[in-house]
């Protein structure tokens, strides 16, 4: 029985690794969220792809990427996150998993500010609610859902940005290089006036 959100992460394999290893004194103590705080939302809000992770009933795992305009992973209640689930290749391996075995998990990266965040928990597959879907679908994004996937945090933690290289998504580039075009394009306007009245 799981008592508090981190054992779910450090079972006692883990703390026995951890003893051999000698990191265990760093982790003694340590707690990690169940509930969706206000920070977190809003890591969530901005999040435009992440990875989740499913296993078959015998444990085979499998890591499949999600992407989607900001917001497509949503908030919907205080221990649960919910998206569209955009149709793509319909390999349905996920949607496999899940059917025999809830175990999930979720990992968010932010490369631009070199942030990540697990989520464990459980998630369920919902299909045939036009409704559900209608809400659940970013405005004006052009995909269609296949489903909805719902799930269920049972523990979540935020990680160091040791090694994460720094990335930015072109479109955030482009718009700061236009930026900086427009910005010299007036600079050599204003140049030009200058020089034209010497």
């Amino acid at each position: 029985m799981i008592k508090r959100p981190v054992d779910v992460a450090f079972t006692p394999a883990v703390v026995a690794a951890q003893e051999r290893k000698r990191s265990r004194s760093h982790y003694v103590g340590m707690e990690m969220g169940r509930a969706i705080d206000r920070n977190l939302a809003a890591f969530i809000a901005e999040v435009r792809s992440f990875y989740i992770a499913t296993a078959s009933a015998d444990g085979q795992p499998y890591i499949q990427h999600r992407g989607g305009p900001a917001g497509f992973l949503k908030v919907v209640g205080e221990h649960e996150l919910a998206f569209a689930d955009f149709k793509g290749n319909r390999q349905f391996i996920s949607a496999g998993n899940l059917s025999e075995n809830p175990r999930t998990f979720i990992f968010l990266m932010d490369y631009a500010r070199r942030q990540r965040v697990k989520i464990w928990g459980r998630a369920r597959v919902i299909e045939g609610d036009p409704w559900l879907e209608r809400r659940l679908m970013p405005e004006n994004y052009h995909a269609e859902a296949e489903q909805v996937i719902c799930f269920e945090v049972d523990a979540w933690d935020i990680n160091c940005p040791q090694h994460i290289p720094q990335m930015f998504p072109v479109e955030d580039v482009e718009k700061m290089l236009a930026e900086r075009d427009k910005k010299i394009q007036m600079l050599e306007i204003q140049i030009g006036l200058l020089l034209s009245k010497e």
